[in-house]
């Protein structure tokens, strides 16, 4: 099989991303239609489904790692063996959640105190949209078994092709049958159905892995799975928490909500410059797995390094002009001529963040990819609290900084993470974690 290159893997990667996060901001904009109420409702409800994501992306985000390293060894018997695990582990994990979600979404948002205003449209989403969460444990199985071998405009169009479904569905079930939140939620069903079916068909028609002889045994291959992606999963829930945390301080700084809304502005203009980040390293992780796999350490260190490098010249570039141009785009949002001052005031400091967040997810995707998960994540858990949540105390509030001591701490957490990633990179300690034997 022909390799590609880092630029080939990354584009489509970073459209995908970047179509998916618009689809959602649009969906948002269709969905305000029916009410401030129906759109905190689907809000909350995908922030608790986004919790039962995470435990789908423990074999995800593994079958990566697996599949990568056993491609590059030309192994591929033993990445095809990789999904149909994955498909089976997280097919009953679904099939599970979505009986639960079914029976008891009332229970569940009940138990979390979910506003009384908001408790109708929230049970109604979640219950539909919940029963059929088995998509959500699926879809990303083939979609990552597509991409470990090289084939990353595929999942792309099928992500393309499911949110413009998503968004003709949104228009005729909200404004010509007035389904309201239950219309959403049945659109995103729908959507996500032709995903699921479009990367299943993909995936037997452009690989046949399953006709390689090579196997090991499937205890093997699980416990590999695993060894990477729980640590990876771990850090994406001490993630979530630590920003939960970071919000709630934010929400402490002022009873106008001015500092929590400014940073929301500034996460969403931010967002653009992540995206490209998360998905240059994404395709430099692919890469990372065919390398060590095939023993070549020396042009893997190269190549994750020139990674890294590009996603820092990109993140400083655009987070600048995201930064001059503020006056411009936070106007889009909002006049209030305070508002766009802080705001813009965060993005100078988002020049730093995200410089840091590019380097810290590029070395340490990287590293996940050869098996050295446990350090990110031991590392992540450190310094998230340390510096996200404890600066976010000390420089906001106790330091009278507000939002912007708030962004100061989450700058310190992603540059001083880069660091550690950075030099254990460079240790080479990675070169001893790859499964392939022999």
């Amino acid at each position: 099989m022909e390799r590609k290159n880092l630029y080939q893997l990354f584009v489509p990667i970073a459209f995908e991303t970047l179509f998916y996060m618009l689809a959602g901001m649009i969906d948002t904009l269709m969905l305000s239609s029916v009410g401030d109420a129906a759109v905190g409702a689907v809000g909350t409800a995908n922030t608790y489904i986004s919790v039962f994501i995470m435990m789908f992306n423990i074999v995800s985000t593994g079958m990566i790692a697996v599949m990568t390293q056993y491609i590059g060894a030309n192994m591929e018997g033993v990445a095809y063996q990789a999904k149909q695990l994955g498909v089976l582990f997280n097919a009953v994990l679904g099939v599970v959640l979505a009986i639960f979600l079914f029976f008891f979404s009332g229970n569940l948002l009940e138990l979390v105190g979910v506003a009384p205003l908001l408790m109708d449209y929230a049970k109604t989403y979640l219950q539909i949209v919940g029963s059929f969460c088995f998509l959500n444990a699926l879809i990303p199985i083939f979609s990552c078994y597509i991409r470990a071998f090289g084939f990353t405009k595929q999942p792309m169009i099928a992500t393309v092709v499911s949110n413009i479904i998503n968004l003709i569905l949104n228009a005729v079930f909200l404004f010509v049958c007035h389904w309201g939140v239950a219309g959403v939620a049945i659109a995103t069903v729908i959507s996500r159905l032709v995903n699921f079916l479009i990367v299943v068909l993909l995936s037997h028609i452009l690989i046949h892995a399953k006709e390689n002889p090579d196997r090991i045994s499937n205890k093997e291959v699980l416990a590999n799975i695993v060894k990477i992606g729980l640590p990876s999963a771990t850090e994406t829930m001490l993630y979530n928490i630590a920003m939960t945390l970071t919000i709630r301080f934010l929400n402490q700084m002022d009873a106008e909500g001015m500092n929590v809304t400014a940073r929301s502005y500034a996460a969403q203009i931010a967002n653009f410059s992540y995206c490209i980040g998360a998905a240059l390293a994404q395709a430099n992780a692919i890469m990372t797995g065919w390398r060590i796999g095939a023993r070549q350490y020396d042009v893997c260190d190269k190549q994750t390094k020139k990674a890294a490098v590009i996603g820092v010249l990109i993140a400083a570039s655009l987070e600048t002009l995201f930064a001059v141009s503020a006056p411009v785009t936070v106007g889009l949002f909002t006049k209030d001529p305070v508002m766009i001052s802080l705001v813009q005031k965060l993005l100078y400091i988002d020049i730093v963040l995200e410089c840091g967040r590019v380097s810290n997810l590029v070395f340490g995707q990287a590293l996940k990819t050869s098996g050295d998960a446990l350090y990110t994540t031991i590392i992540a858990a450190i310094f998230m609290y340390l510096c996200m949540v404890g600066g976010t105390w000390f420089f906001g509030i106790h330091m009278g900084l507000l939002a912007v001591g708030a962004y100061i701490g989450m700058a310190m957490d992603e540059c001083v993470r880069a660091v550690f990633m950075f030099l254990r990179w460079r240790s080479g300690k990675w070169r001893e974690k790859g499964f392939v034997q022999g």
